[in-house]
């Protein structure tokens, strides 16, 4: 494991981790720009309540993309039982 120390959103972080260091960084420049995005919006609305907000988004995309995935596995196993089966696509 490595050791890593990260500035996010003005927070200094240091944890260890079996993580790519690059993936780590452009997780950490997605965080600062997508935050830096709200905060534009939302100038009135306090840090923690930006980060509330922050933290939704991401998961809604977690979700999105998670249910994208599911349904072209779907799709995939579908095309592989008609390959498998001798039907015609």
């Amino acid at each position: 494991m490595q050791n890593f120390t990260l500035d996010v959103l003005g927070l200094e972080i240091s944890f260890k981790a079996d993580a790519d260091p690059a993936r780590l960084e452009q997780a950490r420049q997605m965080l600062d720009k997508r935050f830096e995005i709200l905060k534009q919006h939302g100038r009135h609305l306090s840090k923690e309540k930006l980060l509330t907000f922050l933290a939704l988004a991401l998961a809604d995309d977690l979700l999105v993309m998670t249910e994208k995935l599911d349904t072209a596995e779907e799709r995939i196993q579908d095309i592989v039982t008609k390959i498998e089966t001798g039907m015609h696509l």
